[in-house]
């Protein structure tokens, strides 16, 4: 999974793509270069399964991040910076939200309802312009030759015109399975996923859930494939110099159970309608990212390719059944280690020992 985190400049997106990838950021004024990086999906599971079975390592599910420079009419004209943002999963658009007089806003004011509006309507002109083009190279292709595929792209692609013409990204048109697929090749923007970031002033940490109810019912209501999450980016930089307990202290000082680091993976994983399941042994406890609903045979494709082809049956447990038996011995003197064929729906959390050819 890759996300690029966009947004307009200062509104603190390097800093929260610094925090979660631990990448420094690179001086790219003037230029559209953009900063890669990976981050670890925090997962409390991971740990308890690892104190029970003491594994030799533990490796978490990962998330890359693309930090994009700041958008700009200018920068959405430049081919290698479209490019970059056509090939990830999601975009992570951080909104600002903290007033501070010494850091200047390009549009004069702190307002995260006009600044989204502002690029998603950039990403809707983008994806017209390529519609447009590909409608009349498709017309001139029409009159050369007699094509069903031609005439049923053109009129799909007429309707997200018409759409678009709408000022509504495409991440909200409704299409069929075979539409979607369709239109894979073209990779427009708009119809990218979307989680909101609202990053917020110090002296609102304490109100992060409130802050993200507001924004749901008052803006998000009845919007598709959009999400939104609230971080403090202050908080989160002083937490990224702390260790595990002082971490937590810090966090409970200001009313909170977890980071907000946290809190957008885990929204990040729910806008996608993704999810984890775990491998785990004395040799490594692991977490893999799979969709929800994935089957036990796309899970162990996950793990390993030859592991789908060899597939024979999946040895299936929640996690917190076999952290409470202390491990697979009791368990399965306990029956709580099931058997499981190909056609399983793996659930989130799900342990699983993939038996192969």
């Amino acid at each position: 999974m890759k996300t690029a985190i966009i947004g307009f400049p200062q509104v603190g997106k390097t800093s929260l793509f610094k925090i979660l990838t631990g990448v420094s950021s690179e001086r790219r004024i003037g230029t559209t270069k953009v900063q890669l990086g990976v981050a670890n999906v925090p997962d409390q599971r991971l740990d308890e399964l690892a104190s029970v079975l003491q594994p030799e390592r533990v490796k978490p599910a990962t998330v890359e991040y693309a930090d994009m420079p700041g958008l700009s009419r200018e920068a959405l004209r430049e081919p290698s910076y479209i490019g970059s943002l056509r090939t990830v999963d999601a975009f992570a658009h951080v909104l600002r939200m903290f007033e501070d007089d010494t850091v200047m806003h390009v549009e004069g004011s702190v307002d995260p309802v006009r600044d989204w509006a502002n690029i998603d309507l950039e990403l809707i002109l983008n994806d017209l312009q390529v519609i447009e083009n590909r409608l009349e190279r498709v017309d001139k292709d029409m009159k050369r030759i007699k094509d069903s595929g031609l005439a049923s792209e053109r009129a799909l692609l007429q309707e997200c015109l018409e759409w678009l013409e709408q000022e509504r990204p495409l991440r909200e048109f409704d299409l069929m399975p075979s539409q979607a697929k369709q239109l894979k090749g073209f990779q427009f923007l708009s119809e990218k996923p979307m989680l909101l970031v609202l990053n917020v002033g110090d002296d609102r940490a304490q109100d992060l859930a409130d802050i993200e109810d507001d924004f749901e019912a008052d803006v998000l209501a009845g919007r598709k494939h959009v999400a939104v999450t609230a971080v403090c980016g202050g908080i989160e930089a002083e937490l990224a110099d702390l260790d595990a307990a002082e971490r937590n202290e810090f966090l409970e000082s200001f009313g909170l159970s977890e980071s907000g680091i946290e809190r957008l993976v885990a929204a990040t994983y729910r806008l996608l309608g993704l999810m984890s399941f775990l491998t785990a042994s004395k040799k490594e406890c692991r977490a893999w990212t799979i969709r929800r609903g994935a089957s036990a045979l796309e899970s162990a494709g996950a793990v390993h390719t030859d592991f789908a082809k060899r597939f024979i049956r999946a040895e299936t447990i929640q996690w917190s059944k076999l952290v409470e038996h202390g491990g697979y011995a009791r368990a399965r003197e306990r029956g709580d280690l099931r058997l499981e064929g190909k056609q399983y729906v793996v659930q989130d959390g799900d342990v699983l020992l993939i038996r192969h050819g």
